[in-house]
């Protein structure tokens, strides 16, 4: 399915690529565009004046301009959501989107986020908006001042949505102090209560993601796929590795999760701390292929070996799973990471892929590739615009798993993974407050 996101940024617009990752771990999203706009050359600042009429006229008409898009890749490019990414804090402004809604039969739902604690808004500005696009580089030392004086400007025309009365048959959602409370109203539709689900579990919080995979296996120094095997005796001094060096972290408050397969387990259990089992956080179910090596099972079944190779993200092994279903069965697990604070993830090649892939907003095309190896953490640190990404080989030497991508022609996937479990829904369009 597609999904575009469209935002409408001051008075001189120019389309730009790209779309943020945001709503879970669930279907592959072709790219949206932004409408944005940047500094004249030779500003020094932006200068508030409470919006002047022309600035009212030049934001609108950004706005009818990005709607008509939004218009032709819902109508004409199979889209299926749009997410329109604007300071629509007026009556008027969100009528316009609802009389548009309304003349083309979308679903409309609202975001709308409400912030009046001073600590909390001064850190969402040193946090997010400093790397915010808003803001070149000449601009950075007077963000905090300058941001402040837009949020005055706001207010002098900020109409918050209303339940009780004036909005009370819209669908929306009211994100009070970055997830201190909340206000749903009127969830019409799968979509729409996915979206709160996402909503609800994510937080600004500073944390840090440590990914790893489990120490070497008796399976991997063999070559066999899946199956339950213990540690090799590398394995072992891996799992020696990693206690040593979660140590000298001195993580505060950290978690530790394993899958349900010995080799995670037993790689956990050195670390001597508390741990959490997850079936899920098992590795990817080979089927009739679990516990063969990949020359078997080329001999075997030669043509399931040449489709995997054609398509590896939808290639499902026979009785066993496709990358897109383990993408779906880890949604829960990406969830409750998206809501926790530190936490140190022990699971296996593919499902580490997932979860990376999601984090680095990778699409399902390059997902089955990503490098895991064996021995290696990655370190994930979640920021505004992204998530930073540090790789720390703890020198114990195991066996190379990774294959390479064929040199073959291949159906391509160029879409970030975003909305998998949406599929097949009404057109919907999803707004920003």
């Amino acid at each position: 399915m597609g999904v575009g996101v469209w935002g409408c940024h001051k008075a001189q617009g120019q389309v730009l690529g790209g779309a943020p990752r945001s709503l879970g771990f669930l279907e592959g999203c072709r790219g949206g565009r932004e409408v944005f706009g940047s500094l004249p050359a030779g500003s020094e600042a932006l200068q508030w004046e409470c919006f002047p009429s022309s600035l009212f006229l030049s934001c609108r008409r950004c706005a009818l301009v990005a709607l008509e898009d939004v218009k032709s890749y819902l109508l004409e490019e199979c889209g299926q959501i749009a997410v329109f990414d604007a300071t629509n804090t007026t009556r008027e402004r969100r009528d316009l989107i609802l009389n548009f809604a309304k003349e083309n039969a979308f679903k409309v739902f609202f975001v709308e986020s409400v912030c009046d604690d001073p600590e909390v808004i001064a850190a969402n500005i040193l946090e997010v908006k400093v790397s915010s696009p808003d803001y070149p580089e000449r601009h950075r030392e007077n963000v905090m001042d300058d941001f402040l004086k837009r949020i005055e400007c706001y207010k002098v025309t900020y109409q918050p949505l209303d339940p009780d009365a004036y909005d009370k048959d819209l669908s929306f959602i009211k994100v009070i102090n970055v997830g201190q409370r909340f206000l749903v109203n009127r969830v019409q539709d799968y979509i729409q209560s996915k979206i709160v689900y996402y909503l609800m579990n994510i937080h600004v919080q500073p944390r840090t993601i440590y990914l790893c995979r489990h120490g070497e296996s008796e399976y991997n120094l063999l070559g066999r796929i899946g199956g339950d095997s213990g540690l090799s005796a590398r394995g072992k001094q891996f799992s020696q590795a990693l206690k040593k060096f979660i140590e000298e972290q001195e993580i505060v408050d950290l978690k530790v999760w394993t899958s349900q397969l010995k080799r995670t387990i037993q790689t956990a259990e050195s670390l001597g701390v508390l741990y959490e089992q997850w079936k899920i956080l098992n590795e990817i179910d080979a089927g009739v292929c679990e516990e063969m090596t990949y020359a078997e099972i080329e001999a075997k079944y030669p043509e399931e070996f040449a489709m995997r190779d054609q398509e590896k993200y939808l290639y499902r092994y026979p009785g066993g799973e496709s990358y897109q279903d383990l993408v779906q069965r880890l949604e829960p697990v990406i969830m409750e990471l998206e809501r926790q604070g530190n936490v140190l993830v022990i699971s296996h090649q593919a499902v580490m892929r997932c979860l990376l892939a999601y984090f680095l907003d990778k699409s399902a095309d390059e997902l089955p590739y990503l490098r895991c190896p064996l021995h290696t953490i990655l370190k994930l640190t979640p920021v505004a615009y992204g998530c930073k990404v540090e790789t720390i080989t703890l020198n114990v030497e195991a066996v190379n798993t990774h294959r390479d991508k064929p040199s073959l022609t291949s159906v391509s996937f160029a879409a970030p993974l975003w909305l998998h479990l949406f599929q097949n829904q009404p057109q919907t369009l999803f707004n920003t407050c």
